[in-house]
C-alpha cells in the first residue's frame, strides 16, 4: 500500500481513483470494490465494524485506496502501512453539501424516491440491508459516524462535518506525510508530493453523480422487480375482476 485516500465520500473520489491509476498506483481499491461483490466484500467489512480488520486480506495487491469504506479508516491503516503517503481530497463546503444532498443524503434521509426504493430493496435483499448498515455505521452512528453530527442535512451543518472530518486528519498524519489536494489543483502538487512524473493534458474531471443515482435507484428497482417476477400468481380474479393474464 502506497497510498491511503483520506477523503470522505463525494469529494472527487472518483477522479481520484482514475488519476492514481494514471498515475501508476493501480489497483485502486474504492468503494466500487464492494458495490461490485457485496457477497464476498461484506463479511470482511463487517469485522472491522466489530474492531477485527484483516487488512491484508481485503487490500490484497492493491496500492492504493481511496473513498469509503478504506478512507473511514485512515488513521488505522496509516499505522498498519507506516510508510504509505495520505491523499486527503478536498472541495468548497458549499459543494459538498450540495453533492451530498443530491446523492448519499437522501439514501437515508428525507420523502425521497430513493430513500423509498433503498428502504424497499432492504426488505427483499439481504445483501443491500448489510450493506446500509455498514454504511449508516461508518457515515450517521452517532457514536462511530464520519458526518452524524451533520445529520440535520443543513448546509451548516454538513459543511461543519466536512471540516471537522478535515481538521482531524490534518491533526492525525503529520505533514510531510499528508498532501490536501483538490482536482483543480491540477498534476503538479500531487505528482511532486508522490514522485511521479506529470502526465500530459489535464486531471480528468470524473462527475459520477448520475451514475450514482443509476446504480443505485436502477439497482434497487431492479432488484425490487425481479423479487416481484418470483411472486406466486393469482389463478382467481380479484374482487371479480379477471385474473391477469
Amino acid at each position: 500500500m502506497k497510498i491511503i485516500g483520506a477523503g470522505l465520500p463525494r469529494t472527487a473520489t472518483s477522479t481520484q481513483l482514475f488519476v492514481l491509476e494514471q498515475l501508476g498506483f493501480g489497483p485502486v481499491y474504492h468503494m466500487r470494490n464492494v458495490l461490485a461483490n457485496l457477497e464476498g466484500e461484506l463479511p470482511a467489512w463487517e469485522k472491522v465494524a466489530e474492531g477485527e480488520p484483516d487488512w491484508e486480506g481485503i487490500l490484497g495487491d492493491a496500492q492504493s485506496c481511496c473513498d469509503f469504506p478504506t478512507a473511514r479508516y485512515y488513521r488505522e491503516l496509516a499505522e498498519f502501512y507506516p510508510d504509505a503517503k495520505v491523499l486527503l481530497s478536498v472541495r468548497s463546503g458549499e459543494s459538498w453539501a450540495r453533492s451530498m444532498r443530491d446523492t448519499i443524503w437522501p439514501m437515508y434521509f428525507g420523502d425521497s424516491v430513493m430513500r423509498h426504493v433503498n428502504g424497499a430493496r432492504a426488505q427483499v435483499d439481504e445483501e443491500w440491508r448489510r450493506f446500509l448498515d455498514l454504511m449508516i455505521h461508518q457515515c450517521w452512528d452517532e457514536q462511530t459516524g464520519a458526518v452524524a453530527q451533520g445529520a440535520s442535512g443543513e448546509d451548516a451543518d454538513l459543511i461543519a462535518a466536512m471540516e471537522r472530518w478535515n481538521e482531524g486528519v490534518r491533526q492525525a498524519i503529520p505533514a510531510e506525510r499528508l498532501l490536501e489536494w483538490n482536482p483543480a489543483d491540477g498534476w503538479e502538487p500531487l505528482c511532486t508530493f508522490l514522485e511521479v512524473p506529470m502526465p500530459d493534458g489535464p486531471v480528468p474531471n470524473i462527475n459520477d453523480m448520475l451514475a450514482f443515482r443509476e446504480g443505485v435507484l436502477g439497482g434497487g428497482l431492479a432488484v425490487i422487480n425481479a423479487w416481484w417476477d418470483q411472486r406466486e400468481r393469482p389463478t382467481g380474479g380479484l374482487h371479480g375482476a379477471p385474473a391477469p393474464q
